[in-house]
């Protein structure tokens, strides 16, 4: 097919940029950034952006920036990624560890690892569109590339989208993009349909009356009240969600107390639901709130709880046709050993509110990160839930085939749009 010869041709060039990217690689590593503070890497992605040509657009969104590259009538294709790290403290033992502190959204101090692989997604598109820029007699149409703020907080995104993304840019006929996973290298893998859940946090404040430790017929204990709304949480999926349905609710934090001997007067309840059903996350969310406020008058508590609802995902639902037309272009390039079925995750992005505010398809497919000898023998043991995976302190992507791999699959999918006949 014309669109794989396109991509072989742009792709020659690949071994060539090779060191550039994996220092690039490592210095994202080194040089992590939280969410929205990502002031250094999007400074280093349009000056790279620049250099090869790019209209590069700043500012967006807070630390959000896109690389438009005009070359002649075709379709315009979006490639993006996320540039974000997380509050992790590095335990890979990597000679380009990181060793970055920086100061959270609450004022906290807190260590800084780019513990999801968004270096690397960087430094993939950043590749690809180099190969695109010196590769130009080989496609014809509109390269955009996106890189997103605060993927991690769940609104980098829609930040873009709210900053004037939408007319900044030409309006693009296919958004397309990608995450490393715990798969072996070397390896990609699509999905079409429900591919990442949707996702909410929920934060409940719980009230009682506080107390001497000595005294707890004078409190209403919130810590035994906090403990009562977990206990009942846990009959929600297991007793009111359809047993064919996915949903997932998780109690990640109960934060009730400062000493021993003191009843405090309110308990705070962090959960994190997930599910690919509308429906059923409005159920989820439903539970929760008569959860939380039946325990608490089951208690005598002096007030209502609080519930907020935060760091929303939204569903990530591949467009079919879209979805086949980029695996058709994976399975002429790559060999068939390299095409992985990953399956659907149950992790959650916010990649799709930038295609739906366009109007346009999208699809988001998987990257293999694991040294397949390694993933081999993880998996004859049964252990391969023993590899460190996405948010983990160990979490270490094999550098190559991973950055090949990874930079290959943006080029050959967006050149099924852009590709000459």
């Amino acid at each position: 097919m014309a669109s794989a010869e396109s991509a072989r041709t742009i792709l020659s060039g690949q071994a060539a940029i090779a060191d550039w990217q994996e220092s690039l690689y490592k210095d994202f590593h080194l040089n992590p950034e939280l969410s929205h503070q990502e002031v250094r890497t999007s400074g280093i992605v349009a000056e790279q952006l620049g250099e090869s040509g790019y209209e590069v657009h700043q500012g967006i969104g807070g630390t959000g920036l896109v690389g438009v590259l005009s070359n002649g009538e075709g379709p315009t294709v979006l490639l993006r990624a996320d540039m974000d790290a997380l509050p992790v403290a590095e335990a890979t033992g990597l000679d380009y560890a990181s060793q970055a502190t920086a100061t959270d959204e609450t004022g906290k101090q807190t260590p800084v690892m780019h513990a999801c692989g968004h270096d690397a997604h960087v430094a993939c598109l950043l590749g690809a569109a180099k190969l695109f820029a010196q590769g130009r007699d080989s496609w014809s149409g509109t390269l955009i590339a996106l890189f997103q703020p605060a993927e991690e907080l769940g609104d980098g995104a829609q930040s873009m989208v709210d900053g004037g993304l939408v007319t900044t840019v030409p309006k693009p006929d296919v958004a397309l993009a990608q995450h490393i996973l715990v798969h072996p290298a070397g390896t990609v893998s699509t999905y079409a349909g429900a591919f990442l859940s949707m996702a909410d946090s929920v934060r409940i404040t719980l009230y009682g009356r506080g107390s001497h430790g000595s005294m707890p017929h004078l409190s209403i204990d919130p810590a035994v009240l906090a403990s009562m709304v977990v206990v009942r949480l846990q009959a929600v999926v297991a007793r009111e969600v359809p047993p064919g349905e996915f949903a997932v609710l998780t109690v990640g934090r109960i934060a009730v107390g400062a000493k021993s001997n003191i009843i405090d007067d309110h308990a705070v309840l962090e959960l994190n639901i997930r599910t690919y059903s509308q429906g059923i996350r409005d159920q989820l969310l439903a539970a929760i709130e008569r959860i939380a406020k039946a325990e608490s008058a089951a208690s005598g508590s002096p007030r209502d709880p609080e519930i907020e609802v935060y760091n929303s995902y939204p569903l990530t639902d591949n467009d079919p046709d879209v979805t086949a037309r980029v695996a058709d272009a994976f399975a002429a390039y790559f060999p068939a050993e390299a095409i992985g079925d990953y399956g659907r995750q149950t992790a959650s992005e916010d990649f799709s509110d930038v295609p739906r505010a366009f109007g346009v398809p999208y699809t988001y497919w998987g990257v293999g990160m694991v040294d397949p000898e390694v993933y081999r023998a993880a998996e004859a043991a049964g252990e391969v839930s023993s590899i460190p995976a996405n948010h983990s302190p160990k979490f270490a992507p094999v550098l190559e085939p991973t950055l090949t791999t990874g930079t290959a699959a943006l080029v050959v999918a967006a050149s099924a749009w852009l590709g000459k006949d």
